[in-house]
């Protein structure tokens, strides 16, 4: 005679295999291979392009090509179970490149917006930005924004909205420290996928905001002591 604790475990690992149908199978392969191929081309990209404060972008059209490819890279692994909620929700394969194209595509607008307002700065401004940053992950708003991340959505486009509220910060770092840095956009994309996919602690969401604005002021005050800060001589 199976056992009640039994019976609801087989009843659980049902559901979870019932959940897990070809669309939902079709959605993580394609999420998670699209975030690979970003990742090279990404990196491929990138090459030689790391001067650190000093960092120029290149052209629009060179820009946008590279940041999409590092949105995708960096934000894809986090928007995973976003994607296969939408997947399992919609029963069709093709509602999911519908979501995550309008996902990347409001990381796409955010990248215009870097374009338009970046230029090679100093390290006090790139300080400035980190401690700006950390402060930031303290925020009820950055809460919040982090909190409608990692819920259920009607859109790609509201999804990204809303993660670009809860990575705002971070991907600023990115930008003041050096956005051609593959090491600074491996460090960030660590921290983003953490923050999407674990519960907010403040055992654990504390000190990464501490760290950051310490990052911040070593930044202001020994800036040669931060790998890759500035251009080689």
């Amino acid at each position: 005679m199976t056992t009640p604790a039994i019976g609801t475990r087989d009843r659980r690992l049902a559901s979870r295999l019932r959940s897990f149908d070809t669309p939902t199978a079709v959605a993580l392969t394609a999420t998670l291979g699209l975030a690979a191929a970003c990742w090279v081309v990404a990196v491929r990209q990138m090459n030689g392009m790391d001067m650190g404060v000093a960092t120029r972008l290149g052209s629009f059209a060179f820009f946008i090509a590279v940041w999409a490819a590092m949105m995708a890279a960096m934000m894809l692994p986090g928007a995973t179970p976003a994607v296969l909620r939408r997947a399992r929700g919609s029963r069709r394969v093709r509602a999911v490149p519908l979501f995550v194209g309008s996902y990347l595509a409001v990381w796409t607008l955010v990248g215009v917006a870097v374009y338009l307002a970046y230029g090679p700065h100093g390290t006090v401004t790139a300080g400035a930005i980190a401690i700006a940053a950390g402060v930031y992950e303290l925020t009820p708003l950055k809460q919040r924004y982090r909190r409608r991340c990692r819920e259920s959505v009607r859109s790609g486009f509201e999804f990204g909205i809303y993660c670009v509220g809860s990575s705002i910060g971070l991907m600023l770092v990115l930008v003041a420290l050096s956005v051609m840095s593959v090491a600074w956009m491996s460090v960030i994309a660590v921290v983003v996928l953490a923050q999407k996919v674990l519960p907010a602690k403040a055992a654990i969401d504390l000190p990464v905001a501490l760290a950051i604005v310490g990052l911040g002021i070593l930044i202001v005050i020994t800036p040669s002591a931060v790998p890759g800060l500035m251009p080689p001589m």
